[in-house]
């Protein structure tokens, strides 16, 4: 099964699903679900909630950045088809770029509006349906409006293939319309499968509390605020991970320790987490824990760079010069190119160079 031992990362609330459910779902099939992005993350699950917190420049760069880093995007209809929850209506047989010629919607367009499930299809092939909607947006963008004004106002109508026999319009505001025969309306309604709770909103909403303040250097307001987010869940180890992350900034460390225990509790294979309490322990002298820590996040992912390097070093300035020799020469076989690389290279001269001259001696 494609879910089996995967981690699906979610950004942004879920509207289609609730994220309790899906989660429930994933670990069902044997795959795991988190809150934001980590290592481990293969599929990228993109809310329809991103839509009302971020603005298109802040999507479009989450979105290549996920893009590059190699991750699997999916939008939330997307998620629920990889779910077997969900299947198309309509046979699709177009490709992505039959449907870029034929409508006129640029590329990034398509592939945006496709990321909130603007069509009947997140990806190709695309239906004839599709062809219909996008050469409808195509028209809309053309006048005016922007992809995420349109992204937020087609779920509005229920189903978007409805959206096929209406004449839809943009008058300048941040809303897409539909005209009728007594004038134009707003496409009201209730979003597709809208079953979601007050507590899911109002943990999304908690979550980009944190994640704001965090970013603005409030460590200890991020802290509270994650704090918050698990008092409602107490199984989101991103939660758990972040606020251990906001309280090692704000100086709290033995809170910190806490916390990213915590977080390696409810999931031993958060290397992240292993990484960072490793870190911790060697900045507070516990150097046979870190050690541990470390080899704990190399195990759970091999090409774990950062973590290789962080152990070499540990046990050079420990005095284990053949075991910082050996994970100097792993770190090398994952870098060859960055000054960690020359740092590395130039460890492993220097203990050759130690132990040729012990051996001489």
């Amino acid at each position: 099964m494609v879910v089996a031992g995967r981690t699906f990362g979610v950004v942004g609330a879920l509207a289609a699903f609730p994220r309790r459910l899906a989660a429930r779902e994933v670990e069902r099939q044997g795959g795991h679900l988190r809150r934001g992005v980590t290592r481990q993350t293969a599929f990228v699950v993109f809310g329809r909630g991103l839509l009302a917190r971020a603005t298109e420049p802040e999507i479009e760069a989450r979105f290549g950045s996920e893009t590059d880093g190699g991750r699997r995007i999916l939008s939330e209809n997307g998620f629920l088809r990889l779910l077997g929850l969900a299947t198309p209506e309509a046979t699709p047989a177009l490709t992505r770029q039959s449907l870029i010629d034929q409508s006129g919607l640029s590329p990034r367009h398509l592939d945006l509006l496709s990321l909130f499930d603007a069509f009947e299809h997140d990806r190709e092939p695309y239906s004839f349906r599709d062809l219909i909607l996008a050469r409808k947006y195509a028209g809309l963008i053309a006048s005016g409006a922007g992809w995420s004004a349109i992204a937020r106002s087609v779920h509005r109508s229920g189903d978007v293939a409805s959206l096929t026999a209406l004449s839809l319009h943009h008058d300048g505001a941040d809303t897409i319309y539909v005209r009728r025969a007594e004038g134009l309306s707003e496409l009201d309604g209730q979003l597709l499968l809208d079953v979601g709770t007050s507590d899911d909103q109002e943990l999304e909403d908690l979550f980009a509390q944190a994640e704001a303040a965090e970013a603005a250097g409030d460590y200890d307001e991020a802290a509270a605020f994650y704090q918050r987010c698990l008092a409602i869940d107490r199984t989101d180890s991103v939660a758990a991970f972040n606020r251990a992350n906001c309280l090692r900034a704000a100086g709290r460390e033995a809170e910190a320790a806490h916390d990213y225990a915590r977080a390696i509790k409810l999931d031993p294979s958060f290397v992240e987490a292993w990484f960072n309490l490793a870190g911790l322990m060697n900045e507070r002298g516990r150097m046979d824990t870190a050690r541990r820590h470390l080899t704990k996040a190399i195990e759970g992912d091999p090409g774990y760079a950062d973590a290789v390097f962080n152990l070499a070093k540990l046990e050079f300035d420990e005095g284990n010069l053949a075991e910082a020799r050996r994970w100097w020469l792993r770190y090398l076989e994952l870098d060859q190119n960055s000054e960690w690389a020359r740092t590395a290279e130039r460890g492993v001269q220097f203990v050759n160079l130690y132990l040729l001259r012990q051996s001489a001696g």
